[in-house]
Order: structure tokens, then sequence, then C-alpha cells
């Protein structure tokens, strides 16, 4: 009976999901898909999409789909021409001065998103990341609630570059 009265506590516990991995505000990702680069990125919560520096951002038609071809707009970045299938078109919401009253109505605007291999400490995902020239920001590289989801992460924003460097 006792053993019956076990079983029926184990098969009645509840299943728990993985804990989430915690990652720092930043931390190095890297690129299979473009020549293995490793950049610096910023986990943001606050941000839907992923988001990578791309500068030369043109779309064009192969076969009947839309694909996009750029460069990466990082410090040290090579020259050399990436071409990707687009997976979608973004559009993204400029956020304005909320201390302003007359707030100008600005257009979203659209951005190319592409399916991309990012490797995380030792973990590979396929994520949705949008192109747009990030050159001004001190990361090329965003990653947003979509992506984090993928990674299972969470993010303790007191802490910064926790994962190893990027080993898929």
């Amino acid at each position: 009976m006792k053993s019956l009265l076990a079983l029926l506590a184990l098969v009645t516990l509840p299943v728990l999901a993985a804990e989430p991995t915690l990652y720092g505000r930043y931390e190095y990702i890297a690129l299979p898909e473009i020549g293995g680069e490793v950049l610096k990125a910023k986990m943001d919560t606050g941000a839907l999409t992923a988001s990578l520096s791309a500068k030369d951002i043109e779309t064009f038609t192969r076969d009947g789909d839309e694909w996009v071809r750029f460069r990466l707009a990082t410090k040290g970045a090579s020259n050399k021409v990436y071409e990707h299938k687009v997976a979608r078109i973004s559009k993204i919401k400029t956020r304005s001065e909320e201390e302003d009253d007359d707030k100008e109505v600005i257009a979203p605007t659209k951005r190319p998103v592409v399916d991309l291999e990012l490797c995380l400490g030792n973990v590979k995902r396929t994520v949705e990341v949008n192109l747009t020239d990030r050159s001004s920001f001190n990361y090329p590289l965003l990653i947003g609630a979509k992506a984090l989801r993928e990674f299972g992460a969470a993010v303790n924003p007191a802490r910064r570059f926790t994962a190893d460097k990027p080993d898929c």
C-alpha cells in the first residue's frame, strides 16, 4: 500500500518547466552564417525582435522569392556582401519624446527580416533578425524578447558577459 501511495504522489506532482538560463545585459554572440563573426550583443527585453547592424541593404527577387543583400555595419567588418532569403518585412515603430506635446507622427520603418543562426555560449538557435544600420549604437546586435525566448533566456541587467565565448 505504501508503494502505491508513493507512486500516486509521483504521478500527481506537477511537471516543472526547465529553468531559464541566466545571461547578463550584454553577451558575445557568434553568427555562423555571417563568416562566424562574434559580436557584442545587448540583451533587450523591451525590444520584440532581434536587430543586426547592416548597411547597403537592398532587397531583390530570386526565383520568385524576396531576398536581401547587405554588408555588416560593425567595427572592423570586412566589405563582404551577404545574401539571405527574406522571411518577412517588419514595420518598426520609432519611439518619440514623451515630454513633447506636439509629437510628430513618424511612419513605421520597414525592415527586412531574415532567419539567422545565432550562437550564445554553447547554444545555437535560428531566430528572426531585422536588418538596420546600428553603427551609431554601442552594440551592433540587439537580442529582443522573441530571440530570448528561443534561447530559454532570462536577463540579469546587473551582470555582463556571463556566457562563455560562443562555442557552437
